[in-house]
Order: structure tokens, then sequence, then C-alpha cells
């Protein structure tokens, strides 16, 4: 069994990392660096690094600060936000990058994520996924979460899985920024999928942790607000997980 993986994630809005709730009321949470190299020693498996405005503001993702960010951690790098094409992907895999995650670019054209796949390798492709549950569906959101789309969960997980996605980062809008635990339906929902899946949105606590790891499937679970304010240590939470029998890298 694989380990399980502890994922603390960078919000990025005007080069400052931001948290809110439910993707609004964004508040600063500090410089990237600093964070970054926080997470590097405090043994996240790791890191995630979202632009969250940059395609809203229809522009590319911060190289620069990613950049910055990968001289400063020696755990895997995911990066997103921005990213429109595969000119866009070489960049970031260039300025440091491990993995791109892929959103709004992957709706709007979805062989985007086959040619990620063919020039890379699946296992440099997160398509991120953010979800709202309406009418006992979930349906997928574009543009940090602005934008509706018609498309739900369901379907567009397995088709971006067919399509080359080597992970998928499902973030629940409603959970965000909650603290109240993550959406195991949510996760339960799609236990099927043959890739790994990221958890994020809600968590708050300890437990909130175990709870996703030992009722679903997934691989691996992502927080930012608990981990910036530090509310939430993360060797004090792998030791928690350790002693419950959920394996994880100490």
């Amino acid at each position: 069994m694989l380990a399980k993986r502890i994922i603390p994630c960078l919000d990025i809005k005007n080069d400052r990392v931001v948290k809110g709730k439910n993707f609004i009321n964004l508040k600063d949470q500090g410089d990237p660096i600093e964070q970054a190299k926080k997470y590097n020693k405090s043994l996240a498996d790791e890191l995630t690094f979202l632009d969250i405005t940059a395609t809203v503001e229809s522009r590319n993702t911060l190289y620069e600060t990613v950049s910055k960010v990968a001289r400063n951690v020696f755990i895997p790098l995911t990066v997103g936000g921005g990213i429109k094409n595969i000119s866009d992907v070489d960049k970031l895999l260039h300025s440091g990058a491990d993995k791109v995650a892929i959103n709004s670019a992957a709706i709007k054209n979805p062989t985007l994520i086959k040619e990620i796949a063919k020039k890379y390798g699946s296992q440099c492709v997160v398509v991120s996924i953010d979800v709202k549950k309406e009418n006992d569906k979930w349906y997928v959101f574009t543009h940090g979460g602005r934008k509706k789309t018609e498309v739900t969960l369901a379907k567009w997980s397995k088709q971006a899985v067919d399509l080359g996605a080597g992970e998928l980062l499902i973030t629940s809008i409603d959970k965000d920024g909650m603290k109240n635990g993550f959406d195991i339906e949510l996760y339960q929902s799609v236990s099927k999928l043959t890739v790994p899946v990221i958890a994020s949105g809600g968590a708050g606590s300890l437990s909130d942790f175990y709870e996703v790891f030992n009722k679903t499937n997934v691989t691996g679970a992502l927080a930012a607000s608990i981990f910036h304010q530090n509310l939430v240590n993360i060797k004090e939470l792998k030791k928690y997980l350790s002693d419950r029998n959920i394996k994880v890298r100490l």
C-alpha cells in the first residue's frame, strides 16, 4: 500500500500567499518563499502552488515566483494557474515544477491533457477539479470557482483519466476554508477511478485527515490555512495518523 501524502497548498495572488472561505474573502497568509521553506522542513510530502487569479486575469503564471519556490524545496512541486497550452507547461517545468495542474484550460480544451501526457508522461499531469454540489450532483466550476459548467464530476473525472491524467486534485468549493472536515461523500463517489486522487477543502483538525484516509480511497490530502496558521503541525499530524495505522512517510 502506498503511503498517504500530506500536501500543503500555496494559493497565490499578487505574489502573496492568500486563503479565504469558499474561494472568496481572501486574506494574506505570508510570503510564498518563506512558506515554501517552512514546508520543505516539515515532512510535507509535496507542495502545490496555485496561481489562483491567473486565469481570471488572463495572464501567465508567475514564472519567477515559481522558480524561487522551486529553488527552496526538495519535495515534488505541482504548479497550476493560467496554463493555456503546452508552451506554458514547458515554461513551468523549466521553472522548476515537477508536475502541472490544469483546470479551466482542460475543460476548454480536453486534448491538452493528452498532449501533456504524451510529451511528459501521465505522472506530470494533475487535473484540478473544483466542484459544488447542486441537486445531488457535483458540478465542475472553472476560473477559480467563478464559472459553473454543466459538466458533472462523474463525467469529467472519467474523461480526464481516459485522456491521460495521472492524478486528480478534487476540491470541494462548499468545504473550502470551512475547517469542518473533508466531504467524505464526494471522495467516496470517485472511489472507482484508476488514478490517485487528492482531497482538498475542509481540513480543520488531525481527525479530519484520519477520516478522509480511513473512509475513502484518496491517496493524498491537501490543506492550506490550518498549515499556514500553524493550527496543525505536519510532523504531529503524521505521527497521529501512523499511530492509527494510516501509512505515511515519517
